[in-house]
């Protein structure tokens, strides 16, 4: 099955030349741009394409080292630009070995200029490769693509620098990601499998119950605590879901010391642990407002 191309669109309010000097310019380019991890011009003759050198960071100090072509022009008729790009590497770690695309500047009314880029590579590593290439990776650099895109927007339209989206985006997702594992491990596992004795000793001191009715509300209130995990990572209000824990947390904290006070001269408590989630979900909810997201982008040509 051979791969569609990757494509983004994305109207900017903004003027032609910020846009252009901010995606053609390498020094601005590498700031917004989450595919690349630095960019530079080399040496250009009268009359040829522009070359360049790339680097991305892939983690674990490795980098993919590339090179590529690009060449602007301007479309009198439209006053639509466009900038065609030819890359690749010839790193053997890479997946991409070369690949072909453009970028599309058009004009709109109201000083809006719709943004839009589709390109496509070969890949290595035969059919393992391509299969790999379809499932996973694909997918994965075309939504850094159109998050990309939403950052330069925000970045010409707001004036947020695009580190500053950056801190945002990966804060408020590593606090989302924290806060679904620790509801659905908490609920899992010592409620749902275990009923851990300090569980059933707590709700039994707020509530006279025998050990048998105890079970049974510590796994229904293990499955809520579930099921709250879950909603951080499929429901999109997470601002709803922090006020919740603005409130959950200071009443799980008094709760549980009134139900066992002693174990407040124990390491790592209820208060101490309650307390630190509480100071992340204040972290988590201030950068929660305004994170870059693909979603603003169209995917597909006509959409």
């Amino acid at each position: 099955m051979k791969p569609k191309p990757i494509y983004v669109e994305l109207p900017i309010h903004t003027d032609m030349e910020s846009l252009w000097e901010a995606t053609q310019r390498p020094d601005h380019h590498e700031k917004w741009d989450l595919r690349f991890s630095s960019i530079t011009y080399l040496p250009k003759k009268e009359g040829n394409p522009q070359r360049f050198s790339y680097q991305t960071k892939i983690g674990f100090g490795l980098r993919i080292k590339g090179w590529g072509e690009s060449v602007g022009s301007y479309q009198a008729k439209d006053d639509a630009r466009t900038s065609s790009l030819h890359f690749g590497t010839d790193q053997k770690i890479s997946l991409i070995r070369e690949g072909r695309g453009y970028w599309k500047y058009k004009p709109e009314s109201d000083n809006t200029v719709t943004f839009l880029t589709q390109y496509n590579y070969e890949t290595r590593f035969g059919k393992l490769g391509s299969l790999f290439d379809i499932l996973l990776f694909r997918p994965l650099i075309g939504w850094a693509t159109a998050l990309s895109f939403d950052v330069v927007k925000r970045w010409l339209e707001k004036g947020e620098q695009p580190w500053a989206q950056y801190t945002r985006f990966f804060t408020h997702w590593s606090t989302t990601i924290l806060f679904a594992f620790v509801w659905i491990y908490h609920g899992l596992v010592p409620k749902v499998i275990n009923q851990h004795p300090a569980e059933l000793s707590m709700l039994q001191q707020v509530a006279p119950v025998d050990t048998q009715t105890a079970i049974m509300f510590v796994i229904i209130i293990g499955i809520l605590e579930v099921l709250f995990g879950v909603g951080w990572l499929f429901y999109r209000k997470k601002r709803q879901l922090y006020r919740l824990q603005f409130i959950a947390f200071p009443l799980l904290t008094v709760g549980a010391i009134f139900a066992a006070p002693e174990q407040l001269t124990a390491p790592f408590n209820a208060l101490t642990f309650n307390v630190a989630l509480l100071v992340l979900t204040w972290v988590g909810w201030m950068a929660s407002r305004g994170v870059p997201t693909a979603k603003n982008c169209k995917r597909k040509q006509g959409d």
